[in-house]
């Protein structure tokens, strides 16, 4: 048996959709822990791309079992519709194979209306949200005012608090964001037909998860967004609502720490982020217009274009510690070929003082200048090479030397968006052993 839990290590979109879906071949059980359908993970199987928003991306691997837990926030709608998708590609022929958990909690409509409202109202800087009413849900979760998808199925629980959110929610929309209220009976007949429809998937997954593991499971345990978008440990407050390190895998699952043998770290082999925010080592140029279009840089969930930087060590770093990642994937070295130089961000320097731990003041992260190392850059395509050693020279080297400034063993490498355009340094299900002299 073992518990592995996949993480971003960067702002998110770092390629965790193609490494879970590639891992899930080994695991029987795969959990997504937290967020909501405003992170999205895109795989590609057989030339096909599917997008996937709260399902995990093991449900594309027949006979696997996947699992929606506590921590993600549901919107009922957005899943039903997700769930209709899949069956159109025959991607999920047994409904059993699908659970969510009773504790997860409910995106309603009004959470959706406040979040787009204050995004609209700021007149400083915006924090870049999707709209989808995460940020909100996450709040009333925390103000213990929430409602949750065991509520939903029991019509005079969901009735009350519906109605008790109601009369606050609606006097803040109408009366500070200046926007219409919502209906009782509107959302309350919509959500009692959704509740009925999404009845059958609803469990307490906690029971099962730990079960599975007392049975000597492989369990996958499937984060979304990335560790500097957590709410305690990223660039605050341009993040997401919710703790997206590895540690939230046990509480947006209901396991302890001891069930948990491995975190992988993922990370693109340069850096993105979508949204506003500080990004030291940010391209404002033709190159990194050039990697956003070679690396298809276009957010799976909005189409937003992501912004484009080199390798930032001196962050990923930080997501190591606050993780404890035992072993780093890096995706879509790929993308790099063809440039004659290559740079890696080694530490920043802000106003003359220099910084070789991410800072988690925002005001000190604005002022930073990235402190670069540069190398000599590859022209060889990499999509089809299947072994670590067959790799260029420079592109080896890249390699090498980002683990060294990492000090973190690098298990996988990513060189395409299909499932077999992967380099297998250490499967964290089966070996404890790396197949290579890096």
């Amino acid at each position: 048996m073992a518990g592995v839990v996949v993480v971003g290590t960067q702002w998110g979109d770092e390629g965790k959709g193609k490494i879970v879906d590639f891992l899930a071949e080994q695991a029987d059980t795969i959990v997504r822990f937290q967020g909501g359908n405003n992170a999205g993970h895109t795989v590609v199987v057989k030339d096909k791309k599917v997008i996937l928003h709260l399902i995990p991306s093991g449900i594309l691997h027949p006979n696997k079992k996947c699992i929606i837990g506590n921590g993600v926030v549901i919107d009922p709608r957005d899943l039903l519709n997700e769930i209709e998708s899949l069956k159109s590609k025959g991607c999920l022929k047994n409904n059993s194979r699908l659970l969510i958990s009773e504790g997860a909690h409910l995106v309603m409509p009004y959470h959706k209306k406040i979040d787009i409202a204050r995004e609209n109202l700021k007149d400083g800087k915006k924090i870049g949200t999707t709209g989808r009413g995460i940020g909100p849900t996450y709040e009333d979760k925390v103000g213990r005012v929430g409602i949750k998808v065991i509520d939903l199925l029991d019509k005079e629980v969901f009735k009350e608090k519906l109605g008790y959110n109601l009369k606050e929610k609606n006097f803040y929309l109408v009366h500070y964001l200046k926007e219409k209220g919502v209906e009782f009976e509107e959302i309350y007949n919509e959500y009692i037909e959704l509740g009925i429809k999404i009845k059958e998937y609803v469990a307490n997954t906690s029971l099962i998860i730990n079960e599975d593991i007392k049975n000597g499971k492989n369990i996958l345990f499937e984060g979304a967004q990335g560790s500097l978008l957590d709410i305690d440990h990223g660039t605050y407050p341009f993040v997401t609502s919710s703790n997206t390190v590895a540690a939230e895998a046990c509480i947006g699952s209901g396991i302890g720490p001891t069930k948990i043998d491995k975190v992988i770290g993922i990370s693109k082999a340069y850096t993105t982020r979508v949204g506003e925010g500080p990004f030291p080592a940010e391209l404002n140029n033709e190159l990194g217009n050039s990697l956003r279009e070679r690396g298809e840089e276009y957010g799976a969930t909005t189409g937003r274009p992501r912004r484009c930087g080199w390798f930032d060590a001196t962050m990923v770093k930080h997501a190591i510690r606050i993780n404890g990642i035992s072993g780093l994937v890096i995706t879509k070295l790929d993308v790099l070929s063809g440039l004659d130089k290559i740079k890696i961000c080694t530490g920043y320097d802000c106003k003359g003082e220099t910084y070789s731990e991410f800072p988690l003041s925002l005001k000190t992260l604005e002022a930073c200048r990235p402190i670069y190392e540069e190398m000599d850059g590859w022209s060889e395509e990499l999509n089809e090479i299947r072994e670590y050693g067959k790799l260029p020279d420079n592109a080896r080297r890249y390699i090498n030397r980002i683990e060294e400034l990492l000090d973190t063993e690098i298990t996988i490498i990513s060189l395409g968006t299909r499932r077999d355009q992967t380099i297998i340094l250490k499967n964290p299900f089966t070996t404890d052993n790396r197949t290579d002299t890096m």
